[in-house]
């Protein structure tokens, strides 16, 4: 399997990553050790766990999934790279989870201690901590990294501005940086398009996204109604969460044509779905989850075959719903799809009038930016003949200034 690097650091890791939040309580020891086993034959190298898995699970089986990974790894531990994560209730205690001083450093040395390993390749934050200074976070994990604790430090369910705001803080007060980001993203998932795989792209983040098949219903086995037992979506305290993300009428919609385009191409459902996020050019190394070992037959097999161009294009237009909101000034993206072919007379407060054209069309120039921000502001849209509107401006003039040039939405 192909190796790249994580992000812009020296670290090299397969191309597909192992998820194992499914080992210890989705399924048993036994499985979970073949599941490990058919990954690496498959040539991933590169393991992803976290200190509160089993998936589903609660206090009484918290680090269960770190120990099955652990003892797997016993006299091959040099072979791997091993990423794990804290952020989540380990404990009774109220310090016993956030993104403290205290609770990192007593995670990370429960994690070394299950994993049975003296160093942990990347130890991500499970979740953001707004209760937690980011510069205490910061400092606690560049401790961690100084003795050799651990070799890179990553996110995971991070805001593009929290991101963004740590890179900043990280570089001022030179403590280490974060090297990957971990988001949920998937053909049913896009908005992390819309900033965060921007700002990774910039940054020099690896991304090693989540949820590729949306806990299987990318793979085209479920069927409306009820969840079937023994799946994410009955699965302990998890099911709740993952019926809201997934279990509705529109993704079922989405899936049932995904479902087209796979069989038309002659690919499986699970390939096609692991393909498709594989193929966004900020995407590291996605993460791959298994309740039984047969069901990576298929997902493997998208490191090894890319995309087609026109069929991703295809399942970007069908999804293209699921991308979210956009940004506000830029676009206005579903208007300008709805104004596609009309045009607009534009009044700003120097009274003089415009025809501009509406939609993907249209110029990205001072005109079209105030008409978006009057949309924007509610202000009223007349047509005055088929194909035109009026529209009273509100931008204040200094944007018509010479001296500022255009100002591009």
């Amino acid at each position: 399997m192909e190796h790249v690097r994580l992000g812009r650091t020296g670290l090299k890791v397969s191309r597909l990553c192992l998820g194992t939040m499914t080992f210890g309580l989705q399924c048993d020891e036994e499985t979970s050790q073949a599941i490990l086993d058919r990954a690496s034959e498959g040539g991933v190298t590169f393991i992803d766990t976290a200190d509160v898995y089993p998936l589903g699970g609660g206090l009484a089986t918290t680090g269960r999934t770190e120990e099955i990974v652990g003892r797997w790894l016993e006299g091959r531990r040099h072979d791997y790279v091993v990423a794990t994560k804290c952020r989540g209730r380990t404990g009774r205690h109220a310090w016993d989870e956030g993104n403290s001083r205290k609770h990192i450093v007593a995670a990370v040395d429960e994690s070394l201690r299950r994993l049975r390993t003296d160093y942990i390749d990347l130890y991500q934050l499970h979740r953001d901590d707004d209760e937690t200074p980011l510069e205490e976070t910061l400092r606690a994990l560049d401790d961690l990294v100084r003795v050799g604790k651990v070799r890179y430090v990553g996110v995971s369910n991070f805001r593009a501005y929290r991101l963004a705001t740590a890179l900043g803080l990280s570089a001022a007060k030179n403590l280490v940086r974060f090297d990957c980001l971990q988001p949920r993203y998937n053909l049913l998932v896009r908005e992390p398009e819309n900033e965060l795989l921007r700002l990774c792209a910039d940054e020099g983040l690896g991304v090693i996204p989540y949820n590729p098949l949306a806990g299987g219903l990318l793979t085209g086995k479920h069927e409306r109604g009820e969840p079937p037992q023994g799946t994410r979506f009955t699965l302990g305290n998890a099911a709740a969460n993952y019926q809201e993300r997934y279990w509705h009428d529109r993704e079922f919609d989405t899936v049932d044509a995904i479902r087209a385009c796979a069989e038309q191409a002659g690919i499986p459902m699970a390939q096609l779905a692991v393909a498709w996020t594989l193929s966004h050019p900020a995407v590291t190394s996605p993460i791959l989850g298994a309740s039984r070992p047969e069901q990576l037959d298929d997902t493997l097999r998208a490191a090894e075959s890319p995309l087609d161009p026109d069929l991703k294009r295809t399942l970007d237009d069908l999804t293209e719903g699921f991308r979210g909101r956009q940004q506000v000034i830029s676009g206005v993206g579903r208007r300008r799809q709805a104004l596609r072919g009309r045009a607009a007379q534009v009044r700003d407060r120097r009274g003089e009038h415009r025809a501009i054209p509406l939609g993907p069309a249209g110029p990205r120039n001072q005109g079209l930016l105030k008409l978006r921000l009057s949309l924007l502001d509610g202000q009223p849209v007349q047509a005055t003949k088929p194909g035109s509107a009026t529209i009273e401006t509100a931008v204040p003039s200094s944007l018509n200034s010479p001296s500022t040039g255009p100002v591009k939405p």
